[in-house]
């Protein structure tokens, strides 16, 4: 059965409904403020900013404020309720540098190196998310010397897995985000 499957059945909508009051709680936005993570990536107006698994577009609505007119945010989530949702938010937040699609991290079918910045806000460790295939994919659709961002703090085993691709290496660890520079095929 796949996520999309799932989430249609009466306990998926249920566990996505509570999963997504947890994730917009006042409790969240107070001791995880989502512009003070942000800024823990490194981004800045301009950039060209990839964001996998938006959610409830917690990120999604502070990063294309932090990037401003002039950047551009991809959100991308597997679930299609989430996309509605996060479409939504952007367009009543007047917000032109958004566009939200329903993809697969895995094959996101983005043309490679198009992005400064991807960010893994809390999507990993996930199951469905293997590092093994996941990791190419986001070094495929990163520019040349582009980060992927890694939030929330994630036990050692993830850093040392993100190394060990040989893909990326650890640059900077800022409010709770690891940031890891793509590396180059010629490198």
């Amino acid at each position: 059965m796949d996520t999309e499957s799932i989430s249609k059945s009466k306990t998926g909508k249920l566990f996505i409904k509570a999963l997504a009051a947890g994730m917009e709680s006042q409790f969240r936005y107070r001791f995880f403020n989502p512009e003070n993570i942000l800024k823990g990536a490194n981004i800045f107006p301009g950039q060209s900013v990839l964001e996998v698994g938006c959610g409830t577009g917690y990120f999604t609505l502070p990063a294309a404020q932090l990037i401003g007119a002039e950047g551009r945010l991809v959100a991308m989530d597997i679930l299609q309720d989430s996309v509605e949702l996060v479409s939504q938010k952007a367009q009543m937040a007047n917000l032109k540098n958004v566009r939200v699609f329903k993809g697969d991290a895995l094959n996101t079918g983005i043309d490679p190196e198009s992005f400064q910045v991807v960010l893994l806000f809390g999507v990993i460790p996930a199951p469905m998310l293997p590092l093994s295939r996941l990791l190419p994919e986001m070094n495929r659709v990163l520019k040349s010397g582009g980060i992927l961002a890694v939030w929330p703090p994630v036990p050692g085993w993830l850093p040392g897995a993100i190394l060990r691709s040989g893909l990326f290496r650890f640059t900077s660890r800022q409010n709770g985000v690891q940031n890891f520079k793509r590396i180059d095929p010629e490198e």
